[in-house]
């Protein structure tokens, strides 16, 4: 029997990881890394992260809690402030993010990494890819294909996870709020 490899699963949020761990399980060992400076206001990221200890625990996979370093990422996006979403800020966010799984992974010995950010309809696989393979021993998953973002609803609901209503920064917070009410629309 072949040795399964080792990924380490950069983890966006638990909805997200859900089905990624689903489809990853069956071939590899995975580590779920928390990994989200860019997430603000500070109680949004714990938030999240209550969840990916849920989601951890309920799927019993190991999770590894990276620092929350709001001013690092702030600093390493800066000047693309204005930029809307799905543009070089939100690459940027990517590269910060994924360089800091592929430091980790590399560091302790996993055989590549992969992000659960491809089962978003919003996010551009390719360009992840492109990112995570600059960094080397990327694992190029694309979670979308085979309904990937359905069945990630599907199991979030059944977990009973916490489904955010905006990507994480401030930036995008503020795209997703009513014109002057600081309401989500």
């Amino acid at each position: 029997m072949p040795t399964r490899k080792r990924i380490l699963l950069h983890v966006c949020c638990a909805p997200c990881a859900t089905h990624a761990v689903e489809r990853l399980r069956d071939e590899h060992d995975v580590t779920l890394f928390f990994s989200n400076s860019n997430i603000h206001p500070r109680d949004e990221y714990e938030k999240r992260l209550a969840q990916a200890r849920k989601l951890a625990e309920r799927t019993d996979c190991p999770l590894v809690e990276d620092t929350y370093a709001h001013e690092d990422w702030l600093a390493f996006v800066a000047g693309l402030e204005a930029e809307p979403e799905k543009g070089q800020r939100c690459l940027k966010c990517f590269e910060y993010n994924l360089a800091r799984a592929a430091e980790f992974a590399h560091r302790n010995g996993f055989d590549g990494f992969t992000t659960t950010l491809t089962i978003s309809p919003h996010k551009s696989s390719t360009d992840l890819f492109r990112i995570g393979a600059a960094l080397g021993d990327f694992l190029a998953v694309d979670f979308k294909k085979r309904d990937g973002f359905r069945r990630s609803i599907e199991l979030s609901r059944q977990y009973d996870l916490y489904r955010q209503g905006y990507c994480g920064c401030e930036f995008s917070r503020r795209t997703t709020e009513a014109p002057g009410t600081g309401k989500r629309q």
